[in-house]
Order: structure tokens, then C-alpha cells, then sequence
């Protein structure tokens, strides 16, 4: 058989390639015939907001379960939603780290209350702590609400409470959070993201 140099140096590199896998065990038969599916292929998409700071960087969550009733989903991936104006598909690294904050053993999932004199925390339904804020707020209210001022001109001004909006919030539900607040006279507003 007739064979010049770059010849031999193919043929010997592929009989040495070829031996050495035979010889760590690797068959060219099996890794064909396995096939991997893509990790996010039975997912339901989700798009939501990053809960970390002002910016609001948006995300796409993506979570298993098949929506049946009694079937709890879960999270198993999470994003940066290129199509969000504020960051483009891309995220810091708090917002990447998200999935530790929503897998935590530590996050809490149900309001708590530590009641005046306690040494604890106590876990209260969803109904009784929105009762309970409701009824702080009117007592508050009731109590300190300034109706009119030295001059005798009705002001219904409300100091002795203040309402901190959400930056995360789109600006039609900003624009309603405030509303509500004027409405019943507050007059310390802000936003967390001019903090």
C-alpha cells in the first residue's frame, strides 16, 4: 500500500483516538442513541418584575407542573425577559440569584403578627392581618385626622401616617396607590424608587 506522510499521521491519529475511547468505555452506539430533552420544554412561562431593588428588571419564570387541581408548580428557572425595556434580557447578580430567595427554607409565606408584649411571632390568616391593617388604619385615622387648618380651611390632612408605593409597580397601579392615599389624606407619600 502505497501512503505519504499526511496520510499515516490521519490514520494513525484515528486509530489512536479510536482505541482510547474503546478503552475508557465509551460506545459511539449509545451515545447516539440517546437523546436529551430540553430542560425547559414542559415549562409554563411567566413574566414578572425582579424583586430586589428600584430598577425593576423584568424576568421570565419558568415553572413545572401540568395545572391540574391540587398540583402545586414550581419554579425551576428563571431569566432576564429580553423583551423588557429596562434591562433587555439581562440581570445582576441578585436578580440571577433569585432562585435561592424563591427555593429558601427561610422565606416567609404567610403574614406574621407579634402582638404588643410578646416574644414571638405569631402566623395569622391573609383575611385577619388585611382586617387588621384596616383596622389600625381607621383608629389612626379617626384620631389625628386634621380637618381644617388655623384659617378654618378644610384641609382633611392625615400626618400621623404615610404610604411608601412600590417601584416594582407599573405606573397605572402607581397612579391608584396614590390616589387612595390622598383620598384619605395622607400626606407622607413616596416611592422606594427614589430611594
Amino acid at each position: 500500500m502505497d501512503m505519504n506522510r499526511r496520510q499515516f499521521f490521519r490514520v494513525s491519529g484515528a486509530g489512536l483516538v479510536g482505541s482510547s475511547l474503546a478503552a475508557l468505555g465509551f460506545s459511539p452506539a449509545a451515545a447516539l442513541a440517546e437523546t436529551r430533552n430540553f430542560k425547559l420544554a414542559r415549562t409554563t412561562e411567566t413574566r414578572s418584575t425582579c424583586p430586589y431593588c428600584s430598577v425593576s428588571c423584568g424576568m421570565i419564570m419558568y415553572s413545572l407542573g401540568d395545572k391540574a387541581k391540587n398540583v402545586k408548580s414550581t419554579i425551576v428557572h428563571v431569566e432576564g425577559d429580553p423583551d423588557h425595556p429596562v434591562n433587555r434580557g439581562t440581570l445582576c447578580p441578585k436578580g440571577a440569584g433569585v432562585m435561592d430567595m424563591i427555593h429558601s427554607p427561610d422565606r416567609l409565606k404567610q403574614p406574621q403578627v407579634r402582638e404588643p408584649g410578646a416574644n414571638e411571632w405569631k402566623t395569622i390568616s391573609w383575611d385577619e392581618a388585611l382586617t387588621r391593617i384596616a383596622r389600625h388604619m381607621k383608629a389612626d385615622r379617626d384620631a389625628n385626622l386634621v380637618k381644617t387648618n388655623a384659617a378654618g380651611v378644610t384641609v382633611n390632612r392625615w400626618n400621623t401616617t404615610g404610604f411608601l408605593a412600590s417601584s416594582a409597580a407599573s405606573n397605572e397601579s402607581g397612579y391608584l396607590s396614590v390616589k387612595m392615599a390622598r383620598g384619605l389624606g395622607m400626606v407622607a407619600v413616596d416611592t422606594q424608587a427614589r430611594i
